[in-house]
Parts: C-alpha cells; sequence; structure tokens
C-alpha cells in the first residue's frame, strides 16, 4: 500500500531521476560551512564585546627609570607621576602595576623566565588609570605628565577600541558574505540536480505537458523532492558542525578571563543560536531546495511553449 501510494506521489519518477546521495552530502558540506562562518561571526563580537568593555576608557602610563628620583631628594618618577594621576580630576582607579603583574602579562612571550613572577630584564613602571571623562583623552594627559616627569608615555585603549571595532565588523561582513555565497552555491547545485533530472525525465514531462498538466504541478513535484534532500543534507551538515563548533567555543573561552575552562563548559560554550543550527540549517536550506527548484524548472517548462 506505502509502494502505491509512493509510486502515485512520484508520477514523474523522481525518485529515480533526482537520487537522493549526492545533492544532500553537497548541502551537508555547504551547511557545515555556514556553521562555522556563522560561528566565527558570533565569536568575533562575543570577543570583542567583551575586550572593548576593558579597553573602553582605560589608558596606559609608562613611566621609565622609575625608580630614580625627579630631582635632589625629590619623590621617585612612579611615585611622582602617580600622585599626580590620583590628583587629576577625570581620572580614577590608579594603580601601579607589580613585578608580579607584569610577569603575568608578559608570560607568553618569556615563557618560563617569568613563571616565578620575576623578570630578567629592567621594565618601565607601568600604571593602569581609567577616564571617567571623555574630555580627558591621552595627549592632553600626556602632555601634562611629561612636564613633571620627562619621558612619561601614555597609551590610551581607546585607539586599539576603535581598531578592534573595525576589525569586528569586517570580519561580521566577512562572514555575512560567505553566508550569502554558501547559499547562492547550495541554490546552484540543487539547480544542477534538478536539471538533471528534468533531461531524464523529459519525454515524461513533455508528454504530461502536452495533455495539459499545469507548470506548478510539475514544479511542485520537483520541488518537493528537491526540498526534502536539501532539507536532510541541511540537517545533517548542522549536526556534524555542532562538535566541532562546541570544541571552537572552548578554546574561545579562554580568552574570556571570567570563562571557566573545564570539560563541563564544553555543552554552555556555545550561545543557543548556534545549538539551534541544526533547526536553522534545515529549514534555511529546505526553503532554498524549494525556491531553487520552482525557478529551474518553470523557466524549463516555459521553453517548451
Amino acid at each position: 500500500m506505502a509502494k502505491r501510494h509512493a509510486s502515485r506521489a512520484d508520477r514523474i519518477g523522481l525518485r529515480a531521476a533526482m537520487a537522493d546521495r549526492l545533492l544532500p552530502f553537497m548541502v551537508a558540506a555547504m551547511s557545515f560551512l555556514a556553521a562555522l562562518s556563522l560561528a566565527g561571526s558570533i565569536a568575533a563580537g562575543a570577543l570583542a564585546s567583551h575586550w572593548l568593555s576593558g579597553a573602553q576608557g582605560l589608558m596606559t602610563i609608562e613611566v621609565p627609570n622609575p625608580i630614580t628620583p625627579v630631582a635632589a631628594n625629590g619623590p621617585l618618577r612612579q611615585d611622582a607621576v602617580l600622585t599626580l594621576l590620583q590628583a587629576t580630576n577625570g581620572l580614577s582607579d590608579a594603580h601601579l602595576l607589580s613585578h608580579s603583574d607584569l610577569a603575568t602579562l608578559l608570560k607568553p612571550w618569556l615563557g618560563t623566565t617569568a613563571a616565578d613572577g620575576t623578570l630578567p630584564i629592567a621594565l618601565p613602571a607601568v600604571i593602569v588609570v581609567h577616564a571617567s571623562s571623555p574630555a580627558m583623552d591621552a595627549t592632553t594627559l600626556g602632555i601634562r605628565l611629561a612636564r613633571v616627569v620627562p619621558g612619561t608615555i601614555v597609551d590610551s585603549g581607546a585607539r586599539w577600541a576603535d581598531r578592534l571595532a573595525a576589525l569586528t565588523t569586517s570580519l561580521r561582513a566577512s562572514a555575512a558574505a560567505v553566508l550569502l555565497i554558501v547559499a547562492l552555491v547550495a541554490a546552484s547545485v540543487v539547480a544542477v540536480a534538478v536539471r538533471a533530472g528534468l533531461s531524464q525525465r523529459r519525454e515524461a514531462i513533455e508528454i504530461i505537458h502536452g495533455l495539459g498538466a499545469l507548470d506548478a504541478d510539475i514544479a511542485n513535484q520537483f520541488a518537493l523532492r528537491a526540498m526534502r534532500l536539501a532539507a536532510s543534507g541541511g540537517l545533517m551538515g548542522g549536526i556534524v558542525a555542532l562538535p566541532v563548533l562546541a570544541w571552537l567555543g572552548l578554546l574561545s573561552s579562554s580568552f574570556i578571563a571570567s570563562a571557566p575552562a573545564v570539560l563541563p563548559s564544553l555543552i554552555t560554550a556555545l550561545p543557543p543560536v548556534l545549538w539551534a543550527s541544526p533547526v536553522m540549517f534545515t529549514i534555511a536550506t529546505a526553503a532554498i531546495g524549494w525556491l531553487a527548484a520552482q525557478i529551474t524548472v518553470r523557466g524549463w517548462l516555459k521553453r517548451l511553449t
């Protein structure tokens, strides 16, 4: 009974003309690439937001020869700069980084040399301060500090924040372009498969079309078949991408100090939108398959008239 129902639904013989082997795997590959692109865009935005929240208004002051007095019987250079920063309106939370803090920051470059919190080289004193007022910029502060302690260098986090924001925007634009290209490639794959099916069933289609079958009926037959195959490929690609995305999410979480870097966080490393990627890509690929098949078949049928 099921075979009779299937044969009635498949009056054109599309099961043989459009085999369920190559098309789903091609669409699955496209869905896998789309998932990676979407994850890259989301990760770039999340990391940028985390870093920008700490970089906005942050200033770093470097004081060369920090333990040298400013003048005879005067305060040390680092103490003079720190005192001036604490007395300046529009600045807050000025604090001097210890040798252990500097060793921790430089550990990725110095390796085991800085493992015990000591440094083998002399470094300038580093003072971190937050600018609570937009009027306080790095140039103005640098001029003011240089008058008291010559050679002091002020670096603002706003410059790096602007560069990071521009980089994030470009990465998201690139990810959107990749998603568009993947969608076009998937539509092209469906169109090629549909054209192959039209070529194999050309005689049957011409006969039923000549007998008065509507273009919409014939196009719907192909569209339903293409939609099922594309949807299965989208589901397959989304499921295969999940463990890869979870692993990448766990790696990227190490760039956020507050994120736990333990194995159970493998489940929480991805945002909900990525966990829903199999469903999203199933729906998206089904829609692409339907539209591509409809456009291809209707265009082919127009040339018959």
